[in-house]
């Protein structure tokens, strides 16, 4: 099969999304008001309430969104063969990722910027509202620890796209206050400023002495490294460390110093990369060697084909990004559909680039069976296929191999640590909620809910036991991270649905996905969990269980509270409390 025909299929299908589907939606479903007063406007603070202009609070929502999971999920998936990844991604994208994510923000500009978990008290009451905030803290707590491992082991891979990568902070600093104290328009600058960091990339790639290498500073991969932890593990300890220190700061500053503009950068990053890699498509006009389907698979892709490509098709996550922040940053509620749809729909050309650079990459579909053997070998060569196939992709338009791998891994690293950022800040968020709900005070201080945040996911990540060793917990959770992703997202999506039965308005374009996407997210919970991790009461299986049953049992209960509210059972209870 040809690439650039299934490429050519899945765009067509992207575009005729936005432009139909999400119009629909926008005027006869979420029915936006461009009068409507945003809570950005009405609580203007100029910290985390900025007017942002939409295609600047797209580049920030885009770039938060699209770190590396909708390249490792397709990247993992098409061990099933790449047609069952392919369809997922456009399908899920067109009907229920932009949905859910432009729906998740709707609701949240109508409801003073409020989290999807403060949010769903009005409609699930307090109990269903702490349980809520209780998976939502349990995945941000994930998503910290699975891109800082993810990070920190593209730093050890690829030493030069740290050069580049830190050099984009002070740039973004620049460019926040150039555009907020001097009111110079951002496009500009940070088209200068992603100039300068493939500068730096390209320089990096070719001197070696700019090459930050920790595991050669340690002795090499024998080395005894830090406390006798080895190379290795010396290198991924400290780069955690150096990571997280960041992001403290990073999600304590104003949006508008840090944040915003380096996601606007991200955005351009992101446009360039993927002009990038569809072009070499275009120009190597490869073949795709993998097979459509996958008949030997040990693992079957029902259900687990669902929860493996969450970002890219639909993701909880997402949510809370659309009504942690960005709703908080929407200048006119009529912008919602750009930010929030066309959001999604970058995800899912993303995704679909991140098949196609994988399934491409191999000159046989002898040799691409050998390196997807099994899901385990998948699971752990994803990101790197990705990385070696996007790099053979825009060597098509002549960029040196090793030169081309750098800025594909500048991509990768700097979209992860931009979700990064916006998941630490997110969780504060949550955080100090819990203390405004319990009257703990403590809490609401930014800088104790940021360290406890800071602090838990240290210490997930940096779990000593696993198959890799010392900080192998990003690793070991990513199971359990696409189950609760996608359980997030179809609590979202009832949440969206009660919303909008509730305004009298049709809800079957959410119902109908969130019952589907329900099904097989707890299919798979539920064969995980008490089929898989139950039997092992030893190492990473012990944390996956008493993790998974716990979510399992209360995902339960939400589902039944709402649904108990969706059938109007608590209307008059709610009505009497929410007033």
């Amino acid at each position: 099969m040809n690439a650039i025909v299934v490429a050519v299929i899945g765009l067509a299908v992207f575009a005729l999304g936005y432009r139909y589907y999400s119009k629909f939606v926008a005027e006869r479903i979420f029915r936006l008001d461009p009068n409507y007063v945003t809570p950005a406007h009405k609580y203007n603070d100029g910290v985390d309430f900025v007017p942002t202009n939409k295609f600047v609070l797209w580049g920030h929502h885009f770039s938060s969104v699209a770190g590396a999971a909708p390249i490792l999920g397709p990247a993992i998936a098409v061990y099933w063969g790449w047609g069952p990844a392919f369809l997922w991604v456009i399908l899920g994208t067109v009907l229920a990722a932009g949905v859910h994510d432009f729906g998740t923000l709707a609701l949240s500009v109508r409801n003073k910027g409020q989290s999807i978990g403060t949010i769903a008290e009005k409609f699930i009451g307090k109990r269903g509202k702490v349980l809520f905030l209780f998976i939502i803290l349990t995945l941000l707590l994930m998503v910290n620890a699975v891109f800082s491992w993810v990070i920190a082991n593209l730093f050890i891979s690829y030493p030069a796209s740290v050069l580049p990568v830190f050099f984009q902070i002070p740039l973004a600093i620049w460019i926040g206050y150039a555009a907020y104290k001097r009111n110079v328009k951002m496009l500009i600058p940070s088209l200068i400023a992603l100039a300068l960091m493939y500068g730096a990339a390209v320089i990096a790639a070719e001197f070696s002495i700019l090459q930050i290498d920790l595991v050669q500073y340690m002795g090499g991969e024998d080395g005894s490294g830090l406390f006798g932890l080895g190379a290795v593990s010396s290198a991924f300890f400290i780069w955690i460390v150096i990571l997280l220190i960041y992001v403290y700061f990073a999600s304590t500053l104003p949006v508008w110093k840090l944040l915003q503009p380096r996601d606007f950068i991200n955005s351009h990053q992101l446009s360039v990369g993927l002009l990038i890699l569809y072009a070499g498509l275009l120009f190597t006009n490869p073949e795709i060697t993998a097979p459509i389907t996958n008949p030997d698979a040990e693992v079957s892709w029902l259900p687990l084909l669902f929860i493996t490509i969450a970002c890219g098709a639909i993701s909880g996550f997402h949510g809370l990004v659309s009504s942690g922040t960005s709703s908080k940053q929407l200048d006119k509620e009529t912008d919602a559909r750009f930010v929030g749809y066309f959001g999604a729909v970058g995800e899912g050309i993303l995704a679909l680039i991140s098949i196609l650079a994988v399934v491409t990459l191999f000159n046989s579909t002898a040799d691409f069976t050998a390196a997807y053997g099994s899901f385990a070998d998948a699971s752990a060569g994803g990101l790197n296929n990705f990385v070696e196939g996007a790099a053979m992709l825009a060597g098509g338009l002549g960029i040196a191999p090793h030169i081309a791998t750098t800025i594909v891994a500048v991509i990768v690293v700097s979209f992860a640590a931009t979700s990064l950022d916006t998941s630490v800040r997110l969780m504060r968020y949550i955080v100090s909620e819990i203390g405004v709900e319990y009257n703990v005070n403590a809490l609401t201080n930014k800088h104790v809910a940021t360290t406890i945040t800071v602090g838990a996911s240290a210490a997930l990540v940096l779990l000593p036991e696993g198959p890799n060793g010392f900080g192998s917990g990003g690793y070991l959770i990513w199971p359990l991270f696409g189950t609760s992703n996608q359980l997030l997202a179809g609590i979202s999506l009832l949440l969206i649905s009660i919303w909008l039965k509730r305004r009298g308005i049709n809800y079957a374009i959410t119902l109908i996905p969130m019952i589907f996407l329900m099904f097989m997210t707890l299919y798979a919970m539920f064969t995980q969990v008490f089929l898989e991790w139950a039997w092992y009461a030893e190492d990473s299986n012990m944390l996956l269980f008493v993790l998974g049953a716990i979510i399992f049992a209360i995902a339960i209960w939400i589902i039944i509270t709402s649904i108990q509210a969706l059938t109007g059972k608590f209307d008059d209870e709610l009505k009497k409390n929410n007033d």
